[in-house]
């Protein structure tokens, strides 16, 4: 009996060439992703995935770490640090990328803002063209809406939309966001998965999530 897709496949499901399973993409030393988080592109290949990191360069040393079983949207975009300009002087131009003699103003990397990783937690929601900028961190289970630019933090199981993203609502309340915290379903093994599909996927209650975490 098969209970889960292969998660070591590219594309786990063969009839569906527009989701792929991104961390079976060529790896990159900056980018890490978690099993079963997918991107879904229309438009273009899935398997341009990293084309929608931009501004990442590995003598930054920032990271882009995004967790299991994501769903990444079309569009969705991570502008990575080096796309910040120096900002203590009188001009943000960055005349050194030109060269030209302009090079002697090259700044340090300690002189260019650095926002830090970007790291995106386990079961998020990204909706459609999405920007993600540079060091924010998005919790367990939030849900970023179509067309929105994140500029900070997005606590767990929130949803967040508009530009710049503001909180919509939370999805459960702080109880249930406690003990799904504590949870981490995306955790378990794929039999202990397959076996509670209809839970994971319906409404539940505190009493259901509580009996859960003592079968842990």
């Amino acid at each position: 009996m098969t209970i889960a897709p292969d998660k070591t496949k590219l594309y786990p499901n063969e009839n569906i060439k527009s989701v792929c399973y991104i961390r079976n993409l060529p790896s990159r030393s900056n980018v890490e992703i978690g099993d079963y988080t997918y991107y879904s592109d229309n438009t273009k290949s899935p398997e341009r995935f990293y084309d929608n990191i931009q501004h990442h360069y590995e003598f930054l040393g920032d990271k882009l770490v995004i967790g299991k079983f994501c769903a990444i949207a079309e569009g969705v975009t991570f502008i990575m640090n080096g796309a910040n300009h120096r900002m203590d002087g009188l001009t943000t131009y960055p005349f050194y990328i030109f060269a030209g003699g302009w090079e002697k103003v090259t700044p340090t990397i300690e002189q260019l803002p650095f926002k830090g990783d970007t790291l995106i937690g386990n079961d998020v929601w990204l909706g459609q063209n999405v920007t993600i900028m540079a060091g924010v961190t998005i919790g367990d289970g939030a849900i970023v809406a179509t067309n929105s630019t994140v500029i900070r933090n997005v606590e767990p199981y929130t949803i967040v939309g508009g530009n710049p993203a503001n909180v919509i609502k939370k999805r459960f309340s702080d109880e249930m966001i406690k003990l799904l915290s504590e949870l981490q379903w995306w955790n378990w093994d794929e039999k202990k998965i397959f076996e509670n599909l209809e839970q994971l996927v319906s409404v539940n209650n505190i009493g259901s999530l509580k009996k859960l975490l003592n079968e842990d």
